[in-house]
């Protein structure tokens, strides 16, 4: 066996049809898509996605589900073990701002318990959550 010899199975590998080419190819006229109709038309998809041929459809017959909260983003969740990157002993909104733990939509805060706290802080105007301010008082810090 060469490498110049080698050549794929019989049958392995089928001509592609040409479709539209001519009476004499047996695809010519309408190409294998008889006539009109729905799938004679031209288009990838041939209808809209989710269209039932004029009956409702699903996604509308269900009813509507669920609720986005329009001031979800205004809150930033931020971890209680990253307290001890912010520098400084009192700990409000501005300074979680500096040290990059807050995002640049976020206008308020919220300290959550993963983790904990080596050193006492005082945090001023932030929420935390009751296991987030039991952790921060057994540290010997406090909350406003």
């Amino acid at each position: 066996m060469r490498l110049n010899t080698l050549k794929p199975a019989k049958g392995a590998r089928r001509a592609r049809v040409r479709v539209g080419r001519g009476i004499g190819s047996g695809l010519g006229k309408t190409a294998g898509r008889g006539h009109k109709g729905q799938y004679a038309r031209t288009g990838k998809g041939k209808v809209k996605p989710g269209f039932e041929g004029g009956q409702m459809p699903l996604q509308r017959r269900l009813p509507k589900v669920g609720f986005r909260s329009r001031t979800a983003h205004e809150v930033c969740e931020v971890l209680l073990y990253k307290l001890d990157s912010v520098a400084g002993d009192v700990i409000d909104f501005a300074a979680l701002r500096n040290a990059g733990l807050v995002e640049t939509r976020a206008v308020r805060a919220k300290i959550v318990k993963k983790g904990e706290i080596k050193r006492p802080i005082k945090l001023k105007g932030v929420a935390a959550t009751a296991g987030a301010r039991a952790a921060i008082e057994a540290a010997g810090g406090s909350v406003e």
